[in-house]
């Protein structure tokens, strides 16, 4: 069971409610004082702000001067340097000598485990992203997914969560049908050779879409309906262009480091959910159209119908996703189950949880529908059947020789070896950040060269202040940093850069309990940002090394310095971005 542990910002707030309760002034409890604090803007240089209203209304008094009121009743503590009414608020200023220590003390203390706050109540979840069909290689838009996913598992995960990263291959139906149809009438045979086997089967899927007659369109629903009657040349062409399509996808997962604890396929669930089926149509969620279909009439849920299977018996991604969402629940024992899935599948996962609850499946209220907004190029939207994508193995090779370009304007003698390792690092970090920074729900427009900046809101900007940290820490050729005094940091810039270091695990709380890494990748900007005009403010290697013992300043700030580039790499960790030592 995981054990409890308490931030350094934690124990503001106690302190807070502490010297509230002590004041006398107020009757009322812990927890609704607890509850009213609040992070007051930056601009008052306060750590937390007390609103008066409640207790003004309570008192039957004006909320300015129950703040007044207050204020002259609190008394500094060792933490709590000073409180002071701005109208109707108290602010409170933490006595950031004290701070320090406790936040620095913390961060080396945890280390990589800084920011991973245990939940009281952990969860088992199943978490299922990416998803693909295998009629086509992977796109600039399963980045997006991907990046979520692998975002999502590592917050939840540094919660205490239990999580089960899963994903779904789509690997039958109408998708590979038309490879495979277009494979029989025009590959002759051939096979992958040099090119990538998911883009050699994708090529099929184009020729079908820029070829297709009348008669194909027929021979398609003939095909889907052979393969699930069992049909053994199907059969035996499907099997052959899926493994192709597998084997290629997981060579770009290795290289965009997607992993997954479980793989799924439709092909091994289309069929299980024929006594589901029956239930339906015995409690009349289902019913039987006229030419056979069976259907989930949702018109009364202010839901359009949805087909459960066709009129010709065969079935759809609905039909797996009832017998597979049931497998997730009862037989993985799953607390919660999230589906990462773009926009614009929202009505489908609207329809399919309802009918999870017209079922009866008392799990339903825990299916959660993570969904995302589209990646957009600057010519429009992405049309798989026409071509026109961003192939996932083009963009992360794309961004590699851009991040090389970037990396030799500041090494020309760089080694190939350390080129193509670095290169790497920033390419994935620039992808990843510039698919995580906005929330997830907003449409993006995706800039390569914009991403790969090492200035602005990149990762590669992140990326670069950690790498600057350490070679600060390189330069200064102190390997013990133990014996630090944090009451010699009083500057402002280092009080602004400790104070940032303390939000830490409340961002990554915030993140895990609405789903948002983004979160955490503006969090590791606004710190980098921070460290960087503390780096160009504040001397660190040039102070004076006076003879202090254990008070020398300059130990003091490389401690700073250490403490950041451990809080940035776990944060650039849980955004499964890799941090350089040097860029």
């Amino acid at each position: 069971m995981a054990t409890k542990s308490v931030t350094a910002y934690d124990r503001l707030r106690a302190e807070v409610v502490k010297v509230m309760m002590k004041s006398g002034v107020v009757n009322t409890s812990r927890q609704e004082i607890e509850a009213a604090l609040e992070r007051p803007p930056g601009s008052t240089g306060a750590d937390l702000a007390l609103p008066c209203f409640f207790y003004a209304k309570k008192h039957k008094k004006n909320p300015v001067e129950m703040a007044n009121n207050i204020v002259n009743k609190i008394q500094k503590t060792k933490l709590i340097e000073k409180a002071q009414a701005f109208g109707p608020y108290i602010n409170f200023y933490a006595d950031w000598k004290m701070m320090g220590k406790i936040v620095l003390d913390q961060i080396f203390r945890e280390g990589p485990r800084y920011g991973h706050v245990p939940d009281d109540k952990p969860e088992s979840i199943m978490l299922e992203y990416s998803s693909p069909n295998t009629n086509k290689p992977l796109h600039l838009g399963h980045l997006r997914n991907d990046s979520l996913g692998m975002a999502l598992f590592k917050i939840l995960e540094s919660r205490g969560h239990k999580v089960r990263k899963a994903v779904l291959f789509n690997d039958r139906g109408v998708g590979i049908s038309k490879c495979m149809l277009a494979y029989k009438k025009w590959g002759k045979g051939s096979k992958p050779g040099n090119k990538k086997p998911d883009h050699f089967v994708g090529d099929f899927y184009v020729m079908f879409e820029k070829r297709k007659t009348k008669t194909m369109e027929d021979e398609l629903g003939n095909m889907v309906k052979m393969w699930e009657e069992g049909d053994r040349e199907v059969r035996a062409l499907w099997d052959k262009m899926v493994s192709w399509v597998l084997h290629g996808f997981r060579e770009t997962y290795r290289a965009f480091g997607s992993k997954f604890d479980t793989e799924f396929r439709e092909s091994d669930y289309y069929d299980k959910a024929e006594d589901i089926i029956k239930k339906g149509l015995d409690k009349r969620v289902f019913t039987k159209e006229h030419d056979g279909a069976i259907v989930a009439d949702l018109e009364k849920q202010k839901l359009t119908k949805k087909v459960i299977k066709r009129s010709d018996g065969t079935s759809l991604y609905v039909t797996t996703d009832l017998a597979l969402g049931r497998h997730k629940f009862e037989n993985y024992k799953t607390d919660r189950s999230i589906w990462v899935v773009g926009s614009e599948q929202d009505l489908y996962f609207q329809q399919l949880f309802k009918i999870f609850e017209l079922l009866g499946f008392k799990w339903y209220k825990n299916c959660i529908h993570y969904s995302h907004g589209l990646v957009h190029l600057p010519e429009g939207k992405m049309k798989s059947r026409e071509g026109l994508v961003v192939d996932a193995d083009d963009i992360i090779d794309e961004m590699g020789k851009l991040a090389k370009t970037e990396i030799r304007k500041r090494e020309k003698f760089i080694s190939k070896k350390e080129l193509e390792k670095r290169a790497n690092s920033v390419a994935l970090g620039a992808l990843k950040y510039f698919l995580l920074k906005a929330e997830a729900k907003k449409n993006i427009q995706f800039n390569p060269k914009e991403s790969i900046s090492f200035e602005g809101d990149t990762g590669p900007y992140v990326q670069y202040a950690c790498a600057r940290a350490c070679s600060i820490l390189r330069k200064s050729k102190k390997r013990n940093l133990d014996n630090f005094d944090a009451k010699l940091l009083t500057h402002e810039k280092e009080k602004m850069l400790i104070r940032k270091l303390m939000e830490f695990p409340e961002t990554v709380r915030n993140a895990a309990a609405y789903l948002k890494p983004n979160f955490v990748a503006n969090y590791a900007h606004e710190l980098a940002t921070i460290f960087n005009n503390f780096y160009e403010t504040v001397p660190v290697l040039k102070e004076d090394d006076v003879n202090l013992g254990h008070n020398d300043v300059r130990m003091a700030r490389l401690a700073l310095v250490k403490a950041t580039i451990t809080v940035l790499e776990n944060a650039l960790y849980l955004l499964n971005i890799n941090t350089p030592d040097k860029m």
